[in-house]
């Protein structure tokens, strides 16, 4: 996969403004990073700036926390892909995890799946709030919901991406899945060092500052 086609371009910031969503769009296509990625009000906005483009609009739901009802998360994907959504990063229900209510995180993430059909589906396990053995099953239960990619971080919590947990759930996934390492990269070396370790897909607001910083 060519460098560049690493990146989710990204601004999940509340106060981001159209402006800047729209200098995001430019970004991504002069670089052809493989997705901007962005909260729901942006859906139109994104995929419109990107018609015609190889750049998928990405859109986050049940963020950053996942804590919402299973239907209403559901609902907010089925909305954006209606909208122009090509890829949906989702939020897992972290407390059931920690429950060890694996059917409730499981019915969670087949809901979404189910409204995202035909459709790149990423599952945001919140690697920095769990255990090894958590982030494990975490991972075991997205692929049993039919997931495309587990994700490390929304970037909103106490830590993001680490090379060890990028590690342990390209191990747990293997071949059946991908990964995608967001939070906290903001250079070249730390996104090669992600990729070394397993990552498919990574997130992050300095993509276009990791291009140029390219040696």
């Amino acid at each position: 996969m060519d460098f560049e086609k690493y990146f989710d371009h990204t601004n999940l910031k509340p106060d981001a403004t159209p402006e800047d969503i729209e200098k995001l769009c430019e970004e991504a296509k002069k670089y052809d990073f493989a997705s901007v990625c962005v909260n729901s009000a942006y859906t139109k906005l994104v995929a419109k700036q990107l018609k015609d483009t190889a750049v998928k609009t990405c859109v986050v739901v049940g963020f950053p926390l996942g804590a919402m009802d299973t239907q209403t998360k559901a609902f907010e994907a089925k909305k954006a892909i209606e909208d122009g959504a090509e890829e949906i990063d989702m939020v897992i229900q972290i407390g059931a995890l920690k429950a060890k209510a694996y059917d409730i995180v499981l019915e969670d993430i087949k809901a979404v799946r189910e409204a995202t059909k035909g459709h790149v589906l990423k599952v945001i396990i919140e690697t920095c709030l769990l255990t090894d053995e958590e982030k494990k099953k975490a991972c075991e239960l997205s692929m049993e919901a039919g997931a495309d990619y587990v994700k490390t971080s929304t970037g909103f919590s106490t830590g993001g991406a680490t090379l060890r947990d990028v590690a342990l759930m390209k191990e747990v996934v293997g071949e059946e899945g991908l990964v995608k390492a967001s939070g906290g990269i903001r250079d070249y070396n730390t996104a090669i060092a992600m990729i070394e370790a397993g990552a498919d897909r990574i997130g992050t607001s300095n993509a276009v500052k990791i291009m140029e910083s390219r040696s």
